[in-house]
Formats: structure tokens, C-alpha cells, sequence
């Protein structure tokens, strides 16, 4: 018999911690090797950690709502022999021979914290925490920031603004001393009032709703995304009639032979993969005055899950997998995100996104740029629609297959001449599907 420390695990490059959400198994209560015991959520993703060994749960060693850093244990199992374990011990046993006790663990050294952040009514974001930790900055200090976010949050910027004012400040202090004869006094950006929210009157058939914790995410990354890039969207109307043709006349041998459905996803993934090798300037992103240009092509899908929220796993190196290889990451990845099985990898490192807004039956939107990316491609519902058709022979009208693309970019490096054509050669990709094409 003996006793290991179950580890948070670590769950992705840039994830150091995360925060306990609801413990599945309580103490006391037997396990299986890979049965989930404690459900966590990183500012990435909700995933579950399971259980390395059968045993059972001898203690929690961290509470609901705790943020944990990785590394760091939650939980002590015991394993070998399912023995009873007793609630109590007399208090004047003897002493009785006790079994070789293992311990398996990695060292956990927490890292230092000058002033913690504790909770609050003003929600802040893990990123805004972790640079608060970083600095010094205490909850009372934090809450009289002011914030530009929606209703007055407190966002990345704003924080990185008074840390620089408030690290100036002594070095103004000093040089006012040094000139003795000038008493000036050290000048510091002023403080902006918090934005004054807009009252809302509740009556007695509303109802409130409180925002899970993904949704404030979705909330500060959608804010902050329209705050730091200037959208510009370019729209295009494609003839897909070729491709629904060519989809339906093979879409039930290739759900026979390889086991998945053929969506249209996958279709237009590889249109965009092929679109980006050649305009890589929207590829891209920016840090300050640089631009940097993504060598992999990493396209990331917009998945609406069971909760009416959004999550983007990302398809790594798109580019080099053929159609029946994407259509298999398609699926794989959009049913995993409707059971919460993600991991943390497999929702970053995107360098596009893409937005299939026609599966609700919109004909076109006005996508949010996924940061720090520099674009976004909106598809929307694929409607018969009389169009005309050129031929050598003279035009005349048809009904054909419709789609409208909507292509919204960041301005300070995507002009419109790139954006524009970007989004047009999606489109001639998909019309000039070939329909006699071979999986």
C-alpha cells in the first residue's frame, strides 16, 4: 500500500496555473486509473484531471475556487490494497507498526507574491492578476484603477499604463531634489475617473443572469480586441455550386470509407490554407512597431458549445494536410469541444480564424479579430439564388449555389488592397472547385 500526491498537470506552454472548480470525487470515495477526480479552468480552456492509479481518495488538499499553480499537489490517493479506511483512531493506541509510506511528488516551490489578489466585485482578468502579482499591486490598490473596458474593467492597457506612471514616479521625485531651487512637483499622468455606468432599471419580469467564467473571458477578449485593432471588413459573393455538387455526389462513400462526415468546413478550410501561402501578410501579427509574419499556417474554427458560448481549437499546419486529413481534425476537434475535452495546446498557437456564421442561417457578419491575430473570415449560409452565368455562347440566368464571405481585418498593417483580394481568392478557390475531384 502506498500513498502518491496527484500534481496539477501541466497543460500547456503558457499556462501556469489554474483555477479548482469542483472536486468530482470527495474523500474517502474509491477511484479508477484515468476516472476524473477534480474539474480546473486555465484562461484557455475547462478540462478535468483524472485519477494516474486505482485507489482511493484519501484528502483534498486544495478547495473549490482556489487558484493552483502547476506542479503544485491537490490531492493525496492512496493505492495498492482497497482497505477500509477507519474515520477515527483511539486516542490511547498503542503505537502499532506502520507500512513503508512512498511519496511521489515533484518539488513546489509558490512563487513569491507581495500582495495577493483576493476577490472582489470588480472581475479582473487571470492575465490583469498575474501582472498585479508580478508588480506588487495589492486588491486595494488595484481596485482604484481606473479601467477603459466595458463598464469601467479594468483591462491589460490600462494596467501596463499605471504601472509605467507609477515606477516614474520616483525618479520625478528625484530630480526635483536636485534642483533645490526650483520646488516643482513631480508630474504624474492624472488619473482618469472611472467611466460612469449607464444605469439599467430591472423590473419585475427580468431576470439576472450572472456571467460564468467563460463568458467574462469571451467579454474582455472581444473588448479588447475592438480596442486594440482598427476593423475594416471586405465582403465577397461566391458561387459554390461546384463544391455543393461535388460534396453531395461524394459524401456518402467518404463517410464509408473514412469513418467521418464530410462538412463543408474542411472545404473551406483548405481554401483559406491555400489563400494564405499566397497573401502571408495576413498571417500575421503585431507587436508594437513590428510585424511579424507566421511561418505555420495555423487555422483556428469557431465552435458555439452547448452553453451558448464560443471556443476556437486551432487545426496546427493546415496547409499540409490534405482534405480527408482536415475533414478528420474538423470533426475530431469541434466533438471534443462540445464535451469539454480539449486540452490547452489544441486551443492556441492559431494564426487565422475562421467563423462559419451560415450554420445559424446568417447570410453574412462582422467577425471580431481572434488576437493576436490580424484576421478573420466569416462564411455564411449557402442559398440558391438566380445568378448570371457567363458562356462563350452569351450570358443568361441560372439558379446557382450563393455564399457571401466576410473577411473584417486589422488596418494598421492589412489595407484594404490586401484584404480585399485575400478574401476574393478564398472565393476562387471554391468556385473553381473541380467536380470531378478524387478523395
Amino acid at each position: 500500500m502506498a500513498q502518491i500526491e496527484l500534481l496539477l498537470p501541466k497543460m500547456g506552454e503558457s499556462v501556469a496555473e489554474a483555477t479548482i472548480i469542483k472536486w468530482v470525487k470527495k474523500e474517502g470515495e474509491s477511484v479508477k486509473a484515468d476516472e476524473p477526480i477534480i474539474e480546473i479552468a486555465t484562461d484557455k480552456v475547462d478540462s478535468e484531471v483524472p485519477s494516474p492509479e486505482d485507489g482511493i481518495l484519501l484528502k483534498c488538499l486544495v478547495k473549490e475556487g482556489d487558484v493552483v499553480q502547476v506542479g503544485q499537489p491537490i490531492a493525496l490517493i492512496q493505492t495498492g490494497a482497497a482497505d477500509s479506511i477507519p474515520a477515527s483512531a483511539p486516542a490511547a493506541a498503542a503505537p502499532a507498526p506502520t507500512a513503508e509510506v512512498k511519496i511521489e511528488s515533484i518539488p513546489f516551490v509558490p512563487a513569491a507574491e507581495a500582495a495577493p489578489i483576493v476577490s472582489s466585485d470588480r472581475f479582473y482578468s487571470p492575465l490583469v492578476k498575474n501582472m498585479a502579482k508580478a508588480e506588487g499591486i495589492g486588491q486595494a490598490e488595484l481596485d482604484q484603477i481606473p479601467g477603459s473596458g466595458q463598464g469601467g474593467r479594468l483591462t491589460k492597457e490600462d494596467l501596463k499604463s499605471y504601472i509605467a506612471h507609477r515606477s516614474a514616479a520616483p525618479a520625478a521625485a528625484t530630480a526635483s531634489v536636485q534642483k533645490p531651487e526650483v520646488k516643482e512637483t513631480p508630474v504624474v499622468a492624472p488619473k482618469e475617473a472611472p467611466k460612469a455606468k449607464a444605469a439599467i432599471s430591472v423590473n419585475g419580469n427580468d431576470e439576472i443572469v450572472q456571467m460564468d467564467r467563460m463568458r467574462k473571458l469571451i467579454a474582455d477578449h472581444m473588448v479588447m480586441s475592438k480596442q486594440t485593432s482598427p476593423h475594416v471588413t471586405s465582403y465577397v459573393e461566391a458561387d459554390l455550386t461546384n463544391v455543393v455538387m461535388w460534396r453531395e455526389k461524394v459524401k456518402k462513400s467518404f463517410e464509408q470509407k473514412e469513418k467521418t462526415k464530410l462538412t463543408f468546413t474542411p472545404i473551406f478550410i483548405e481554401a483559406v490554407a491555400k489563400a494564405i501561402k499566397d497573401f502571408p501578410g495576413v498571417n500575421a501579427s503585431v507587436d508594437g512597431d513590428k510585424i511579424i509574419l507566421r511561418g505555420d499556417i495555423n487555422i483556428g474554427m469557431a465552435t458555439a458549445l452547448p452553453s451558448g458560448n464560443l471556443i476556437v481549437p486551432v487545426i496546427k499546419n493546415a496547409d499540409q494536410l490534405n482534405l480527408v486529413g482536415i475533414a478528420k481534425k474538423v470533426n475530431d476537434l469541434a466533438d471534443r469541444a462540445r464535451e469539454n475535452k480539449l486540452t490547452p495546446d489544441e486551443i492556441q498557437g492559431g494564426t487565422y480564424t475562421l467563423t462559419n456564421v451560415g450554420s445559424f442561417g446568417n447570410v453574412m457578419g462582422t467577425p471580431i479579430i481572434n488576437q493576436p491575430q490580424v484576421a478573420i473570415l466569416a462564411v455564411g449560409a449557402i442559398r440558391k439564388k438566380p445568378a448570371v452565368i457567363e458562356t462563350p455562347h452569351g450570358d443568361f440566368i441560372g439558379i446557382r449555389h450563393m455564399m457571401f464571405l466576410s473577411h473584417s481585418y486589422d488596418h494598421r498593417i492589412v489595407d484594404g488592397a490586401l484584404g480585399g483580394r485575400f478574401v476574393r481568392r478564398v472565393a476562387d478557390y471554391l468556385e473553381n472547385w473541380d467536380e470531378n475531384r478524387e478523395i
